[in-house]
């Protein structure tokens, strides 16, 4: 254990439970119904509201083994190749063995996804994939479905949740086992201030941590507080340089900042070109899959197009679609462009590559185990080895779902347990609070040194600009600075900071280029030296440890033999 906490007052009311889920999208929602299915009294801990996650934006769909002709080992196959020599093979086996049976579940559950003319589940292809294996509800509206669906479950079942609830800290006992967590809810849910849930098991499932950068596809509530938390409580994080950038995101403007709008790779899935103002599908010739090539490989041609035309965008061609098959297949995006005064049936639509998807985090076992006893986590926050140095498309919700199942069906296994008691750490430090402003500037200094393209001299400007934020909030924010108090706003802006230090200073050590890690100073992929992970935790001094695994296998996360099983 560290001994670091979040500089805020003290829990003013507690709840008891056998399990905490902080998070609701596809991971922690279906986490939830299981462990109440289990009979476990279960709470569901949520920022804003149960359906405001990452989750209800995703518009392609998700990835299995579903149609005829294909297999799990050709979705592993695809999906090792996407990413790029760092996945753990016994994870991806069983992602994609265990994934078919567990979408079949989440339509028993309710969510509704399209069928083909004579009833069997609509497929198409996203880049990486080989075969068409992504299925799709509402055309381009998967996540909102699933999301729906899910949380009708949850609220029909009862389960009890804490909306409008920023976590704030990892409670632990005597024997640093998890106890529970403290919470802050932000006036419109059911307390008031800070309090805590008191668990012997907690499951961390709070997405990603896109705000970190100026443009992102995240919501806003991605802001990496599950990260920041887990490395507070002594957990282990792995393999935060590998930010997947999505290639096609609705280019607004240069200046635009925060969440975009995407232009799912789908569209490409069902036949759009890539091109440059002059028309030229630059991805032919470069890819065997050209526009569906893995989504690193696109997004690093889009840049080079860009940087050798001087231009901040290509574009996205699908006019040959027609209006009915935009209207029909992609409502949302179609309905995006023309929000923004495009109109894709006309016109090719402006994109660029944006913040997307965290492939690393909270490094776990195959069981949902972090280093931690009594710490789970899953979904987009954990990394469980699955997608290596880039995800291929659409595995993302399949990874929610499959590995949230497999926390529970670990927690209903291990022997009842009642919390022990939180204790204090005998000296708790606190992290001290960012300047105000500080948010904007660590998004400005993360999109200028640690985004699509990255070196040496890159990274080593935005450590020290992150490095020097960390300073002042250590030294009070200095004479002539507005100090922050503490609250939502200033604790997000402190988890950012957190982990923008950790991906930064991953991405300086990695002297390579691999996967959705781009180094311009060092081009190529190096296996001999760097076919490993980077693992990362934080000191009781408020300072990162970075080790280089010995190979490409993670090592266990518990004491137990082969705890990566």
């Amino acid at each position: 254990m560290t001994g670091i906490r979040l500089h805020a007052p003290a829990p003013g009311w507690a709840i008891d439970a056998d399990v905490v889920v902080v998070g609701s999208g596809v991971a922690g929602l279906t986490a939830a119904l299981r462990c109440t299915a289990a009979g476990l009294r279960t709470v569901v801990v949520t920022k804003a509201l149960l359906d405001d996650g990452s989750t209800r934006w995703a518009q392609g769909g998700i990835a299995a083994a579903l149609g005829e002709g294909d297999t799990p080992e050709q979705h592993l196959d695809d999906t090792l190749v996407a990413g790029a020599g760092l996945c753990d093979e016994e994870a991806v086996r069983l992602l994609v063995t265990e994934g078919p049976e567990a979408v079949r579940r989440l339509i028993a559950t309710g969510a509704d996804f399209d069928k083909t003319a004579d009833g069997e589940i609509a497929l198409t292809r996203e880049g990486g994939h080989h075969r068409r294996r992504i299925a799709h509800a509402g055309g381009d509206a998967t996540g909102a479905e699933i999301s729906r669906a899910l949380v009708e479950a949850i609220r029909d079942r009862g389960v009890r949740t804490i909306e409008h609830a920023l976590v704030l800290d990892l409670l632990t006992d005597a024997e640093g086992r998890t106890a529970g967590v403290t919470l802050h809810v932000m006036g419109e849910g059911q307390h008031d201030g800070v309090g805590a849930v008191h668990a012997p098991a907690v499951v961390l499932a709070t997405g990603g941590m896109g705000q970190v950068f100026s443009a992102t596809t995240n919501p806003a509530v991605s802001t990496g507080d599950g990260v920041a938390l887990a490395l507070r409580a002594g957990a282990e994080v792995s393999d935060l340089e590998f930010v997947q950038f999505h290639p096609t995101v609705l280019f607004l403007g240069a200046d635009s900042e925060g969440q975009q709008p995407l232009v799912s790779e789908a569209v490409r899935g069902e036949g759009a070109h890539l091109v440059d103002a002059d028309g030229v599908r630059f991805m032919v010739g470069q890819h065997e899959l050209a526009e569906l090539a893995p989504r690193d490989i696109v997004a690093k041609a889009i840049m080079r197009r860009m940087q050798e035309q001087g231009t901040e965008h290509m574009y996205l061609d699908a006019r040959h679609f027609g209006a009915e098959m935009w209207a029909e297949r992609f409502p949302t995006i179609l309905a995006a462009c023309r929000l923004h005064g495009i109109d894709p049936v006309t016109e090719p639509v402006p994109v660029a590559p944006a913040a997307h998807y965290a492939s690393g985090g909270i490094r776990t076992d195959l069981r949902g185990r972090t280093t931690v006893p009594g710490l789970y986590a899953c979904g987009e926050v954990a990394c469980t080895g699955v997608h290596g140095a880039n995800r291929l498309a659409s595995n993302s919700l399949l990874e929610g779902l499959v590995f949230a199942e497999r926390i529970v069906e670990e927690i209903t296994a291990a022997a009842p347990r009642v919390p022990g008691a939180a204790v204090p750490h005998p000296a708790p430090v606190t992290l001290p609070l960012p300047v105000a402003g500080a948010r904007t500037r660590i998004q400005r200094v993360m999109t200028a040194g640690a985004g699509v393209l990255r070196s040496e001299s890159s990274l080593r400007e935005a450590a020290e600009a992150l490095d020097a934020l960390h300073s002042d909030a250590l030294a009070g924010g200095g004479d002539d600075a507005k100090s922050a108090e503490p609250g939502v706003e200033s604790w997000e802006t402190t988890n950012l900071l957190c982990v923008a230090r950790v991906l930064v200073a991953a991405a300086r050590r990695r002297e390579e280029t691999r996967g959705c890690h781009w180094r311009e100073d060092h081009p190529d992929r190096d296996d001999t030296a760097w076919r490993r992970h980077l693992v990362v935790r934080l000191t009781p001094e408020r300072t990162l440890d970075v080790r280089t695994t010995d190979t490409a296998d993670f090592p266990p996360t518990a004491d137990a033999p082969g705890s990566r099983k």
